[in-house]
């Protein structure tokens, strides 16, 4: 997918280091954070009388024994506690670049052209912002694990679940492409529909108002949509043609045993590979056997589900567990193993979501040993202003439970988060990390700039001591070639916008790399292909092929004229020059640029050269 892929090593050194850094420096604001809360709620309960308690407690003293049930406890610490793991696994050093080309790409691979679409303008966001998006991915979902372990109940837990459910739909249509419902191949054996979207499902139910926590209504709907999930998922299965009946076909291994055979060669523990490789053999050799049992599986535990019959629930329940745990293992190789797993894949999300829906169904509390918060007097609008007047007087922090200032603090993380990777996707410019990481640092460089006297596109003469007095980023370009040139005459082009009204202060100069091609009607035809023809303070440079050469070794610049052909073999070059005619950088550009993020992210190295050379004047 254009864009996608930021043509660097997912295990780059420099943007490794430069994700740890991130990571660290925002996990000390974290810490900082936290710390502060706490140390301002500790001290202000000792200095403070509390006036009341925290909403959260108020509302539980007023419903005796109407606590936070056990089916919403599952899922909210649960799925908090997943959210957290995912957060940890989106903190592996080789996430920040490899997850656009390594992970999302392929997922939305087999998927149709729009959907494509869709998830490569997230992926190419992540690309051209690694550092930021990496990060933000990092505490967005600690911070939203945090926030629902910490919140049991009150309007802070709710809200907790509304965000799980927003950033859990954002990942799965951008990060997941829909779970690849739309993709050829769907099964619930390989985590259909996706784990984020059961995620954003559990987050749905933390959200709902407490009147239906009192209810078996909930744990019944539960309970019948997942049944009614897997009775769909149990004819997709059987349905003739997907390749999941067979497990080998002309030689070829089936979809299942295909599948397999690719998880077991994820960089894991051997025992681990060994365990999945069996179970592709064994699929190989029964794949009839195999996909009957899971057909009949999902087809009876739908049936139960949807019931509504404990006696029978029960049982498929626990039998549905062990399917899960079967699968997790043996199938989807526990999702998280290789270096760029994101989560733990969707079945152990399904047997959280389905013991909730149990037990929301069996053990709702019941409902009149206390009144309904709806059912209490509507307060006032003077009411609820004393109520805000409250809320911002130091004493209200001092009458906060420890759920109420841990939920800040998670908020707070989750905004550290989202805030860098808002900006970032504003902004259409590559982080100049990427251009680093190709070709290193520039090097630090502080001497006389040799000088020239050669002739531009437009035929005037141009010396570098008429430059004097303007930043010169100078580089040299074969107008014939066909490569990496007309990259570089793009992002000369991209750093002059870039600089905007900086620009009238910069010089951008290239010099003919082509002593065969030496006429200026060669310089105004790249220009035009390029499109500098309307950039005016682009200088492209030639001379007779004497002058030329004397430049290229003024400057220490190897060329190779290439057998029977008229381009030339060389690396590609740019040295800043400062106002007073000083080489104070060199970039070599060498092996070239590849992709649209990384172009874009040399003409912003480029013109945050161009900036600090003329802050230093």
């Amino acid at each position: 997918m254009p864009g996608m892929n930021s043509g660097l090593d997912v295990g780059d050194p420099i943007v490794v280091a430069a994700f740890k850094a991130a990571l660290l420096h925002q996990g000390i604001i974290v810490l900082l954070i936290f710390g502060v809360l706490g140390i301002a709620w500790v001290s202000l309960r000792g200095w403070l009388p509390a006036p009341a308690r925290d909403d959260a407690l108020a509302e539980a003293a007023a419903t005796p024994g109407a606590g936070e049930p056990l089916w919403r406890q599952v899922l909210r610490i649960g799925f908090g506690s997943l959210w957290i793991f995912d957060g940890i696994l989106q903190a592996q050093p080789k996430m920040a670049v490899g997850l656009p080309s390594q992970v999302i790409e392929p997922i939305a691979a087999s998927s149709p052209r729009w959907v494509q679409e869709v998830v490569n303008w997230a992926g190419t966001a992540w690309s051209y912002h690694p550092m930021q998006a990496g990060a933000s991915a990092v505490w967005i979902q600690v911070g939203i694990g945090i926030w629902l372990v910490v919140a049991p109940r009150g309007a802070w837990s709710r809200l907790a679940g509304l965000v799980s459910v927003g950033w859990g739909l954002v990942v799965w249509v951008f990060g997941e492409a829909f779970g690849g419902i739309f993709a050829p191949g769907l099964t619930w054996l390989f985590g259909a529909p996706g784990a984020v979207l059961i995620y954003s499902v559990a987050g749905l139910l933390i959200a709902l108002p407490e009147r239906t926590w009192r209810s078996p209504l909930l744990g019944r709907l539960t309970l019948s949509g997942m049944g009614l999930f897997l009775a769909g998922m149990a004819v997709l299965q059987a349905w003739p043609g997907r390749g999941f009946w067979q497990g080998t076909s002309h030689g070829q291994p089936g979809s299942l045993t295909a599948m397999v055979r690719t998880m077991a060669t994820t960089p894991q523990p051997s025992v681990l590979s060994s365990w999945v490789k069996a179970v592709g053999v064994f699929d190989a050799g029964h794949g009839f056997a195999v996909n009957l049992f899971v057909v009949v599986a999902l087809a009876v535990t739908g049936a139960a589900f949807v019931s509504g019959r404990p006696a029978l629930i029960r049982p498929a329940l626990i039998g549905f567990g062990v399917l899960c745990v079967a699968d997790w293992v043996l199938i989807e190789d526990f999702g998280f193993f290789g270096g760029l797993g994101t989560d733990p894949n969707s079945m152990l999300p399904m047997i959280l979501l389905a013991t909730a829906g149990y037990l929301a169904f069996t053990r709702a509390p019941a409902t009149a040993a206390a009144p309904d918060s709806a059912a209490r007097p509507a307060a006032s609008w003077l009411d609820r202003v004393r109520r805000v007047r409250l809320a911002a007087a130091p004493s209200s922090l001092a009458a906060a439970s420890f759920s109420s200032v841990a939920s800040v603090g998670a908020v707070a993380m989750i905004i550290l988060g989202a805030a860098p990777m808002a900006a970032a996707q504003a902004s259409p410019i590559a982080d100049t990390i990427l251009a680093q990481a190709i070709d290193g640092n520039s090097a630090v460089l502080s001497y006389r700039a040799p000088g020239f006297s050669l002739t531009d596109q437009d035929g005037r003469t141009v010396t570098l001591a008429s430059l004097r007095g303007k930043v010169v980023l100078l580089t040299f370009l074969d107008p014939v070639c066909s490569t990496d040139c007309p990259l570089v005459g793009r992002e000369f082009r991209q750093a002059s916008q870039l600089l905007a009204a900086d620009s009238r202060h910069v010089e951008l100069v290239a010099i003919n790399f082509n002593p065969l091609y030496t006429q200026v009607s060669y310089l105004r035809a790249y220009d035009r292909e390029v499109g500098l023809g309307g950039v005016p303070n682009w200088r492209y440079l030639t001379g007779s092929r004497a002058q030329l050469q004397a430049v290229y070794r003024s400057y220490a610049l190897p060329l190779q004229i290439l057998p029977a052909g008229s381009m030339i073999g060389h690396g590609d070059y740019v040295f800043a020059i400062d106002q007073t005619g000083q080489v104070r950088r060199q970039y070599d550009f060498n092996p070239g640029p590849g992709t649209t993020s990384t172009q874009s992210s040399f003409a912003a190295e480029l013109a945050d050269t161009a900036r600090q050379l003329l802050g230093q004047s």
